[in-house]
């Protein structure tokens, strides 16, 4: 993702060497991701009781972007190599709309994790995922829309810094940054206030007297939930804002290296809920059974 995302902020400082390198380890890590989020999705569809779980839903509508943004970006040197300007329109708008639908589940993950933790473990609204649909891929669809409208001179090809290479994507540079590093930065800010917001109203309940140990080890248990999911879904990107001047390359590297393995690390996540799952369903059969006995 560095190609379409990082260099639109990062300086000329970069050496040849250090571009390869980076493309090298965001295709491999991206390559390494797209494999793990087709398995995850895999996993999701053949266990019923994943599918009945809603947080796990918009989970996988994120996991889902995140597919469809590792296969856009992949091939975006060769298609913008070979292709037609019709082939290279359709591969930068897609890479732009994926891009963007990813921030928006980004966001949206922060709004389902706020609501499941904070709002008493209780919330119920009416055609919950319906809704949350219509804004993680109808407002990306939106903006795209507007884009391409307007001009769609605005999407061919771009060269890389430092590099001969090329990809489809966006050309003119203040489209670019509203569009994709202005929306990341929103998205950022978002998730970020209800980490912290979170937080302190589960860490407030814990220390109440009237917090039950149950809810206590609950709250426990979201907190730890909230802090992981919420590190893996967005703010590894933040690494964008610290990237200038003597930072630059460190920046870049870190990025490169965390970014791109977003989708593993999802996956990681994904795997352990499994686990964790299956175990409290063993351990509430066994109470059951001494319970019958």
């Amino acid at each position: 993702m560095s190609c379409v995302f990082y260099p639109q902020v990062s300086s000329s400082t970069v050496s040849h060497q250090d571009q390869e390198i980076l493309t090298y380890i965001t295709t491999t890590g991206c390559s390494l991701s797209l494999v793990a989020l087709v398995i995850t999705v895999v996993l999701f569809v053949t266990n019923r009781k994943v599918r009945a779980d809603v947080s796990m839903k918009v989970h996988i509508n994120l996991v889902i972007a995140l597919i469809l943004l590792n296969l856009h970006f992949l091939p975006s040197q060769w298609v913008a190599a070979w292709s037609s300007t019709g082939l290279c329109l359709y591969a930068a708008l897609s890479l732009h709309y994926s891009l963007l639908a990813t921030f928006s589940w980004m966001a949206l993950e922060g709004f389902h994790l706020y609501l499941l933790l904070v709002r008493v473990f209780n919330i119920y609204i009416r055609r919950y995922l319906l809704k949350l649909s219509l804004v993680g891929w109808g407002v990306p669809a939106l903006i795209v829309s507007l884009v391409v409208t307007i001009d769609k001179g605005w999407y061919g090809r771009v060269a890389l810094d430092n590099s001969t290479s090329e990809i489809c994507y966006i050309v003119n540079p203040t489209v670019k940054m509203v569009t994709s590093l202005g929306v990341f930065g929103l998205v950022f800010v978002f998730n970020m206030i209800m980490l912290v917001v979170t937080v302190r109203r589960i860490l407030g309940l814990c220390q109440t007297k009237e917090f039950g140990q149950r809810e206590r080890h609950k709250a426990k248990r979201g907190v730890c939930t909230l802090l992981g999911v919420t590190t893996l879904l967005g703010i590894t990107w933040g690494l964008v804002f610290f990237s200038f001047g003597y930072l630059t390359t460190p920046g870049l590297y870190l990025f490169c290296i965390l970014n791109p393995l977003q989708g593993f690390f999802i996956f990681l996540w994904f795997v352990l809920s499994l686990r964790k799952s299956g175990n409290s369903a063993t351990s509430i059969s066994s109470v059951t059974h001494n319970t019958n006995s």
